[in-house]
């Protein structure tokens, strides 16, 4: 059935969203369970969230009691709400006796394992001399027979928990590595190693610092987790309704007014919301019914929601976990993550928000009436202490506290904001406990004077607002929901540590980064030979020529592997191998580690596995694999970008190389240029439409720009110079549709 032009005049209820959003986001498909059973599970959830909130601002208890406490929760929830198969099997539904609350009795036996599993090294670190367990410090490399049962028990579940939240392709991964480890021997060249003892293994991926208890769990256990719960309180309490009404008063009444909407408002929203899928139902709503209206084709409003939606993980200044993880790999303050990826934001949607132009322009669509557009005046009348408690997350962060101290203060602010209203004195009570907690770490020397003062100040503007009170069921049920997306988070962290603790133990990261680099490097002495023309013009050397092709290596992989890992995962997987590889080519870190966040991002939109894709078309009632190819045609545009962080990292802000304005504003110009190009060879249109050869032309010349130096600049000009004139000329010959 087509969906081309298709009229959408039925709104989506909220219950249709949930919906949509159960469906294609592993954070919300759960199964249903008694009510007895679902208020308990809702008891543990927020003691869940609660415990983290607290330990935020209160101090963390030791890593191994702290991710202890996170994992148990995991394992609950996990095993209570999703199936051992899947929601859509037969069995997953079927009822039994054997079930308590519609929770199968071997589900509770794993629940039960997975706590004790998690638990049982925080109670036998110090040792269990009753039980004849030494300390841990003894243990090392030597496990008991208790390590070594609990250790093979959190491998499997966490395994299991992944495979649940996140489908088979991520455990798959995983097992791949362990078998490698345990199996180096029967490995061929230089992928051979010994092979690592089993008692070892298990040792390895148990115990603190690598594997499981290692640096992704604890980044996720102490920071991501509290920014999920920021951004869920923060949009159900009317921020994400402010990103969408001021994005619409931007964009709404120019060419193709609703899908610029759509790419304003979920950059806005990404500053909230590491979810993909979350973003695009909570824009889509609106956004894609209003392009439909218009008249974009509905694969295409959905795809411009999920490409637009997708930049939410490369948003500063939440940025979704891998940004966090990033920052603990580099060793580097999170502040400096942040600053460093806003170019790479603001490429991502000046790709996206040029498709959308051009396309508009070649379907000659127009904007929202000025009777459609909200009222801004009104708008932040109503709802301007929507934006207090970011505001205030944002100065803790910037003033050099720890994320989890600046989300605590965010979440903090969010429920005074949505819950305490200056003429309703009882509800005074929760700004009231938070001024309460910023005297007393004044007094503790916790907080400066000045940012007592400030948080003190914020918290009492954020109880004037207007708008309706949020209620303690809407505020509980905002937490719930925020823990079920932490979930699916929690579980890939656990699981990919294994693959981090067998990358450090076996060393495979540098023996891949030396095949990528010598494999570019022989393909790269071939390829000179043609290109010079057999040394008569070098236009290349050797040397450029390995370093571009390692990084196609390495796009190419990030791209294939987006079929279904998260790109949390992605990003911790490839990072390892592409920081070694990239590192023997004189790359900056954070170069590589932008480089390869990027392209996992890509991978989130490309087909045939792309769910924030499949939710957009749930929304426009179009084909998902069409949208999927049109969310991922919108993300061509700037799919060659992150080669120019490479070639010149003043375009990270942050660099080790350093920073220089002229150079840093003369580069982000011919990159942005280069996306342009590119974007324009994607639609086929800039004034008028393009022929073929035209497409070609400005093809080229788009990857040409994104080379950072004036002579490939001046190149990408003459390529482009036919295109240009029969352009321009074309403008004059036909009436503006702007």
């Amino acid at each position: 059935m087509s969906d081309i032009n298709q009229p959408d005049n039925h709104e989506l209820t909220a219950e249709e969203l949930a919906a949509i959003e159960e469906k294609f986001d592993e954070g919300s498909a759960t199964r249903a369970v008694g009510p007895t059973t679902g208020q308990i599970l809702r008891a543990i959830a927020l003691v869940f969230a609660l415990y983290h909130f607290i330990t935020a601002g209160f101090g963390l208890p030791a890593d191994h009691w702290h991710m202890g406490w996170h994992l148990s929760g995991l394992f609950i929830l996990t095993y209570a709400f999703f199936p051992i198969i899947g929601m859509k099997s037969l069995f997953a539904r079927k009822a039994s006796a054997f079930r308590i609350g519609n929770i199968p009795l071997y589900d509770l036996v794993f629940m039960i394992l997975g706590v004790m599993s998690a638990l049982y090294l925080g109670f036998a670190w110090r040792g269990v001399p009753l039980l004849g367990i030494e300390e841990q410090t003894f243990r090392m490399g030597n496990p008991n027979s208790y390590d070594l049962f609990f250790g093979i028990v959190i491998i499997l579940l966490v395994l299991d928990i992944a495979r649940r939240t996140l489908g088979w392709v991520l455990p798959l991964i995983i097992c791949f590595f362990i078998s490698y480890a345990l199996l180096g021997q029967y490995f061929p060249g230089l992928l051979k190693h010994p092979g690592v003892n089993f008692r070892t293994f298990v040792s390895s991926m148990y115990f603190p610092q690598e594997g499981i208890f290692g640096v992704t769990l604890w980044v996720v256990s102490t920071i991501v987790f509290h920014f999920v719960l920021f951004g869920v309180i923060a949009q159900r309490t009317g921020l994400g309704q402010l990103f969408i009404d001021n994005a619409t008063i931007l964009a709404g009444r120019y060419t193709g007014g609703p899908a610029k909407v759509s790419v304003i408002s979920s950059a806005f929203f990404g500053t909230i919301s590491g979810s993909s899928v979350a973003n695009t139902v909570s824009t889509g709503a609106l956004t894609i019914p209003n392009m439909k209206r218009l008249g974009y084709p509905a694969h295409f409003a959905g795809g411009v929601e999920a490409a637009s939606s997708a930049g939410g993980q490369i948003t500063p200044p939440i940025m979704g976990a891998a940004a966090f993880i990033m920052a603990e790999f580099l060793e580097l303050p999170y502040t400096t993550i942040i600053i460093a990826a806003i170019f790479p934001a603001l490429l991502h949607y000046v790709g996206v928000f040029t498709v959308v132009h051009l396309m508009a322009r070649k379907l000659s669509l127009k904007g929202l009436t000025k009777e459609q557009l909200p009222k801004l005046k009104a708008v932040w009348r109503e709802g301007w202490a929507n934006i207090v408690p970011l505001i205030g997350l944002l100065v803790v962060l910037f003033a050099g506290y720890t994320p989890y101290m600046s989300a605590f203060c965010g979440i903090s602010l969010a429920v005074i904001a949505g819950m305490s209203r200056i003429k309703e004195l009882p509800t005074l009570v929760y700004a009231a406990a938070f001024i309460t907690f910023v005297v007393w770490k004044y007094l503790g020397g916790g907080f400066e004077l000045p940012m007592a003062m400030t948080l003190c100040i914020i918290a009492s503007i954020a109880t004037l607002n207007p708008q309706e009170r949020t209620k303690i069921p809407e505020m509980a049920a905002s937490i719930e929901l925020a823990v079920k997306y932490a979930l699916a988070v929690g579980a890939a962290s656990a699981a990919v540590g294994i693959v981090v603790g067998v990358i450090n133990t076996t060393g495979v990261g540098f023996r891949i980064g030396f095949m990528v680099t010598q494999g570019a490097g022989n393909l790269a002495s071939d390829l000179f030979g043609f290109l010079s023309l057999g040394g008569i013009v070098e236009w290349f050397t050797v040397q450029d020529l390995q370093l571009f092709i390692s990084l196609v290596f390495i796009a190419i992989a990030c791209i294939l592997m987006g079929a279904g890992i998260p790109t949390t995962a992605l990003y911790i997987m490839l990072v390892s191998v592409a920081q070694p590889a990239l590192a023997q080519l004189g790359v900056p870190p954070i170069a590589s580690h932008m480089f390869v966040l990027y392209y996992g991002v890509v991978s989130e939109i490309t087909p045939p596995v792309c769910t924030s894709a499949y939710a957009a078309a749930a929304i426009a009632n179009a084909n998902p694999f069409r949208t999927g190819l049109s969310a991922f045609s919108l993300g061509l545009g700037k799919i060659v970008a992150p080669m120019a962080f490479v070639y010149a990292p003043v375009l990270l802000i942050m660099s080790s190389t350093g920073f220089d304005l002229w150079e840093f504003s003369y580069t982000a110009t011919s990159c942005i240029a280069g996306v342009i190009a590119l974007s324009t060879a994607v639609v086929g249109y800039w004034f008028a439409p393009m022929n073929t050869i035209s497409r070609i032309l400005m093809a080229i010349a788009g990857l040409v720009f994104v080379a950072p130096s004036l002579s490939a600049d001046l190149v990408a000009l003459i390529i482009a110079s036919p295109v240009i004139v029969t352009q321009m000329l074309a403008r004059r010959s036909t009436p503006s549709t702007a």
